[in-house]
């Protein structure tokens, strides 16, 4: 059977095109070797099963590994202690081969809820004689943990891993405990007492920091495609092709893999992309990413609807998607930790960043598309569309043109304030409909700040580059076409469109040419 790019639960190297995760796996397997209890918190569809399921083979030679996934305990094993111990112990008789003698015996009389074991004080007693007779250190792995993690079993389970990891030194107990999954335990609220006090306490303090990069580098894509490349010979670029999806991606993992599967399932074998060698090509990559970018899925989905769940959360990234003003990364923040913590955003340099490009427009269309009901800018956009569109391509001088007369004639009254919050949000409301379907855009993450922001706006295979800027007087202004100018020649192009803010009362709206050597620049005031 031929290999595939997969998107869809566990990634297995025998069927799917993968990364290489030993140098991971060697990493993660230092910390078990040092008995380290420790917690994996990423995004969903971050690669954490499968990284776990390829760690559980990885240290079956040294030790004896429990590889558990709290999904597969039905609500009813978590009602109570004696259904809770009674589906653990079968889980455990499930996925271990070998025991100790009168270990299995033991979690069978769990299972069965027999005799007086239906306790987590009577369960963790034979684990640590199992852990005193075993010829293998123990490590217990579960997947899936916040699943459980909203009720008082769970955390008195958690409570007993703690006290056991604490006099280790004196008693047996489990080598390593792993516990994986999108929510961070450490924060579980829990109740101590019915007056409500100390509602803040983890019995998961002992974790040690899991600091394993998982995203993928630009080399880990290489290696993915040169995997591909020996199967199918396409000729592609692998250098060009794995930074352009690592640019997009940022490396999160189901986001390579998708675009990887569109490109070689959805794009190879249309009319554009004939086959697999024309696919996988700038051109066809571009195409994949119009697609993902378009698309449902479970991924989006999951991650919007904490935006849903999160009103301040929400308010955050709009905040740091439209304004673009720089917000530190402090981690003990509530809304950096609940963004960092379902995979929105990343640290770089200590200043809180989108995780990635796709991501980023993404969330982008959700906002606009939650204002586009009723509003006028949009309504124009969309009504007069085709007067923007000459010979099939783009006429973004019309686009500011037409623009700048509808914004001044919808907000040409209100105070700066609001102006310079709502412009930029407001100006790809007004482009979304004229490009939907066939264009696309992203923002540069380089110029994006309180003051300037580049868009690339592609349209039928072309690229044109707009600066979105706020006006702060004339030399601030030529800095800025400078600026356009050299972000022009990083691109290879010879025109550029600048659209500025402007709210001083005696400013001159309209449109006029800029030349710069041999770059010709449109500006816009508005």
């Amino acid at each position: 059977m031929a290999k595939i790019f997969n998107v869809n639960g566990v990634c297995l190297p025998e069927r799917h095109y993968m990364v290489d995760l030993t140098s991971r796996l060697k990493t993660i397997k230092n910390m078990v070797d040092a008995g380290n209890y420790f917690t994996i918190n990423r995004g969903r569809q971050y690669g954490k099963t499968t990284t776990i399921n390829a760690l559980a083979d990885y240290l079956k030679k040294d030790y004896t590994v429990i590889n558990m996934d709290f999904q597969t305990l039905d609500t009813y094993s978590f009602e109570n202690v004696e259904n809770f111990v009674a589906a653990f112990a079968g889980e455990i008789l499930d996925l271990v081969d070998e025991f100790p003698e009168g270990i299995e015996e033991n979690l069978s009389a769990f299972e069965e809820k027999r005799a007086n074991f239906n306790s987590l004080h009577a369960l963790f007693k034979v684990i640590k004689d199992w852990c005193k007779k075993a010829a293998k250190p123990l490590v217990l792995i579960i997947d899936e943990v916040d699943s459980a993690s909203n009720n008082q079993v769970f955390i008195d389970f958690l409570a007993q891993l703690r006290a056991y990891y604490l006099k280790r030194s004196r008693v047996s107990a489990i080598h390593s405990v792993i516990l994986a999954g999108v929510y961070d335990i450490r924060s579980i609220r829990k109740k101590l007492r019915p007056d409500q006090e100390h509602q803040e306490n983890s019995p998961w303090n002992i974790a040690a920091d899991f600091d394993v990069d998982m995203s993928f580098s630009t080399s880990d894509i290489t290696g993915m495609l040169s995997e591909y490349e020996k199967d199918y010979h396409t000729g592609m670029n692998l250098s060009e092709i794995a930074e352009l999806i690592y640019t997009y991606t940022s490396g999160y993992p189901v986001l390579v893999s998708r675009l990887c599967k569109l490109l070689d399932e959805k794009i190879a074998g249309t009319t554009s992309f004939p086959d697999k060698s024309s696919a996988w090509s700038k051109d066809g990559f571009n195409e994949a990413l119009k697609k993902i970018i378009k698309e449902d899925n479970p991924l989006y989905e999951s991650m919007l609807g904490k935006l849903r769940l999160y009103p301040e959360l929400k308010a955050f990234l709009q905040e740091l998607l439209f304004n673009g003003i720089p917000i530190p990364y402090v981690a003990t923040a509530p809304y950096i930790k609940d963004a960092a913590m379902f995979g929105f955003i990343r640290n770089v340099n200590e200043t809180a960043v989108i995780s990635n490009r796709i991501f980023e427009t993404v969330l982008y269309n959700t906002f606009i598309a939650e204002e586009f009901a009723g509003n006028e800018l949009y309504a124009v956009g969309s009504k007069e569309r085709n007067q923007f569109i000459v010979g099939g391509h783009l006429d973004i001088r019309r686009i500011l043109e037409k623009f700048i007369e509808t914004f001044d004639e919808l907000y040409g009254e209100e105070d700066e304030k609001f102006l310079e919050k709502i412009g930029r949000k407001y100006f790809l409301l007004f482009l979304k409909p004229i490009i939907n379907g066939i264009g696309n855009y992203s923002i540069e993450p380089q110029t994006r700040n309180g003051d300037r922001m580049d868009l690339v706006i592609y349209y039928q295979g072309e690229q044109n580059i707009l600066e979105l800027k706020l006006w702060h007087g004339d030399a601030y202004n030529s800095r800025g076409e400078a600026q356009l100018s050299g972000y022009l020649d990083y691109f290879h192009m010879k025109k550029g469109y600048m659209l500025s803010f402007n709210f001083n009362k005696n400013k001159t709206r309209g449109i006029k040419e800029i030349v710069l050597g041999d770059k010709l620049l449109i500006e816009a005031v508005v």
